[in-house]
This record gives C-alpha cells, sequence and structure tokens, in this order.
C-alpha cells in the first residue's frame, strides 16, 4: 500500500507535542518491512530529523500559509504521488481529499467552551481554523484515531461519531527519557542553576494552569523549609508578570523563578532527572506525553485530577484538583516531607511507564491500515 503521512511541521526547529507524536510514530513505521511505501508530506525546515530509506520517502511541500498548505497544496501532492492512502497527524485535514483519509484527532478542546481567550493570536487563529474544519472533515474519514479513552468518548458524545469509526492509540516516548545515575549539570545549567527544582511546562494556552501553578507555588514557598526554586519552560517575562499581577502574587516570587524560554527535547531527559517533582496539574489533556516522560524518568508527577490525566497517570498517580492552588501546594510539601511516598512515587512512576511506547504505537496504527482494506 502506498501511505501518505501528513507531517507538515516535524521539520520546525521548535517542536511540540503533536510534531513529536508523528515523528516518533514514523520513524517506527520506518523500522518495519511490512510491504508499505511510505510519503511523507512536510513543510521545508530547517531541522531534517528524518532520512529517507527504502520505504519511505520525504515529500517537501512549500506554501505561505498553513490552511493554503493543508486545503490546496496537501490534495494535490496526494493526488500526484497516486498514493492510496492519506493519514493526516495534526487535528485537521484537505476538506476534499481525493484519496481515502485517516485523521488522528488528538482533541477537541477547541470545541469546548472556555474561561478565557489565549493571549497568543497565532493559537486563536488555529482554534477558529479547527471549529471550521474539523467537524466538516470527520464525516469523510474512514477511520478516526485518538489518543485516549477519555477523549475517544468525548468525541463521540459531542459529534455523534459511531462507535466503529474512532479508536484509541496511545501515544510512547522516546527511549531516552530513563533515570540517570549520572546528571549533566552542563545541561542543567543552561536553564537553572541548580538540581532539586519543581519543574513546570507551561505556555500560554489557559489549559497549562499556569496561574494557579503560579499560586500554588507561592503557598509552597509559604510553608516549605526548603524553598525549591520553580523551572518554567515556554514562557516569558512578560507574560508571568501579567499572571502574578492577576493573581494578585507578589513579584518577590520572581527571585525563585527561573524561566528560560523553549527548551529542546534532547535537554528534557536531564531536567526531568536533574528535578525534585514535575508539575502536571492541566485542566483539560487529551494524553499528556510529558506526564509519561516524567515518569519514564524516575521523577515524580503532581497531575490533575481530571480529564485523560488519572487514565494515563494510572491509579496510583499523585493527583490534585487544578482549580485549587492548595491542593497543588499540599502535593508537592507532601512529596518533600514524606520519604516513603516519594520512593514509591518513583517507583510507581517507572513501573507506570512501561506500558507506553512508540513501537505499541506503529503496531496499533498499522492493524488500522491494514484494516481499512484498500
Amino acid at each position: 500500500m502506498k501511505i501518505a503521512i501528513e507531517a507538515q511541521r516535524i521539520f520546525r526547529p521548535d517542536k511540540h507535542g503533536m510534531d513529536f507524536v508523528a515523528l516518533e510514530t514514523i520513524r517506527e513505521l520506518q523500522k518495519r518491512n511490512d510491504g508499505n511505501e511510505y510519503y511523507i508530506i512536510v513543510a521545508p525546515g530547517k531541522d531534517h530529523c528524518l532520512e529517507e530509506s527504502a520505504n519511505l520517502s520525504i515529500v517537501e511541500v512549500a506554501c505561505p500559509t498553513y490552511p493554503l498548505w493543508e486545503q490546496i497544496a496537501l490534495p494535490l501532492a496526494v493526488k500526484r504521488l497516486g498514493a492510496d492512502l492519506l493519514h493526516c497527524t495534526s487535528n485537521t485535514a484537505p476538506l476534499c481529499c481525493p484519496i481515502p483519509l485517516v485523521l488522528t484527532l488528538h482533541d477537541i478542546i477547541y470545541l469546548e467552551p472556555r474561561q478565557q481567550r489565549s493571549p497568543s493570536l497565532y493559537q486563536e487563529m488555529g482554534r477558529h481554523y479547527r471549529r471550521l474544519t474539523v467537524p466538516r472533515i470527520l464525516k469523510k474519514c474512514r477511520k478516526i484515531i485518538t489518543v485516549s479513552h477519555f477523549e475517544r468518548n468525548r468525541i463521540r458524545e459531542a459529534l455523534n461519531i459511531p462507535a466503529d469509526r474512532i479508536t484509541t492509540i496511545y501515544n510512547g516516548y522516546s527511549r531516552h527519557f530513563r533515570p540517570m545515575d549520572d546528571i549533566d549539570m552542563q545541561i542543567v545549567n543552561r536553564y537553572i542553576p541548580q538540581k532539586d527544582f519543581l519543574f513546570f511546562l507551561g505556555n500560554t494556552d489557559p489549559k497549562k494552569n499556569t496561574a494557579r501553578v503560579l499560586k500554588a507555588y507561592s503557598l509552597y514557598l509559604e510553608k516549605s523549609s526548603v524553598r525549591r526554586p520553580l523551572l518554567i519552560a515556554d514562557l516569558n517575562e512578560t507574560y508571568i508578570d501579567r499572571l502574578l499581577q492577576q493573581e494578585n502574587i507578589s513579584n518577590r516570587l520572581k527571585r525563585h523563578l527561573f524561566y528560560p524560554g523553549y527548551i529542546h527535547n534532547a535537554d528534557l531527559a536531564t531536567l526531568y532527572n536533574a528535578a525534585f517533582t514535575f508539575l502536571y496539574p492541566s485542566l483539560r489533556e487529551s494524553f499528556g506525553i510529558p506526564l509519561v516522560e516524567a515518569m519514564a524518568c524516575g521523577t515524580p508527577v503532581i497531575t490533575g485530577n481530571t480529564s485523560s490525566m488519572p487514565e494515563i497517570g494510572g491509579p496510583d498517580i499523585l493527583a490534585a484538583d487544578p482549580c485549587r492552588p492548595e491542593e497543588i501546594a499540599g502535593a508537592v510539601l507532601r512529596l518533600e516531607n514524606e520519604d516513603a511516598l516519594y520512593r514509591q512515587q518513583r517507583e510507581y512512576g517507572l513501573l507506570r511507564a512501561r506500558q507506553f511506547s512508540w513501537k505499541k504505537t506503529a503496531d496499533e496504527l498499522i492493524q488500522v491500515y491494514q484494516s481499512l482494506d484498500i
């Protein structure tokens, strides 16, 4: 079978969640001798993180905007290739697709009510584009893939999708996320001057719950005798200042904060290992790859008790109500004060993470392709 896979953003240097899902799954497919020919359709970029092989070809398609790339350039490329199937990997797809379509729909957060707008114009435009296209695309998909049973149920309920047209395939994690005997402090010091810090992967998306994490951190500092610093990824000082003012948190907190901006994926495993705990109390997640990555490194995780996080974290994950900063702070203090709990969470996370792998993801994806009987 000639399978075209849309992976538009994987060559960009600053990759995020869906980009890594596509890239790592494609790398696993590339290892197979399954008789399929894979054509990976990408936009030009500086990070050529994938190489061609006997069963995999890379097709670069340039276009000035994402909607034009997806709605015009992508269908034309697929038609030229003579592909049997198109798999779009990042929530949206061409409204007019010349061949059978499989869609990975990571979430439908953009179709749900929200408490506030994103301050990012890019995120706002993306939200409106998805709201416009996704409901129309789903009717045309031969199969819809999502990343948790929680999200599968949400999609079915919200969009009235028959059970046989949507399936769950869990994400995996990369094998460089593992416990390290020796932590490279040169890498750590690029972002923060010491280890045993609190680690939070924030961004401007309201679902990441950054304002309440900062409030929780201020409560933690009031009660902790250790007062560990907080490393915050993907946020700048202007945005943090705005949140501190919004939440009426003293600016004195800032001397404990480190916010280096984007953290390269190659450095994340070292930072998870160097961290005392990883904070992931999101308001809403469809899967939560960082949750699994941190567990795979043996770093205790504090996550939210909502959406997919209990499903992915499992029954013994340390979970808090993400709307209650005092619960988040209390969980950090418990890990700090209860050595037995800290050891138990470390061991539990290592065991839990073994349930996820990109190999399993690729195995189940191939089963979906084969089930279409094309």
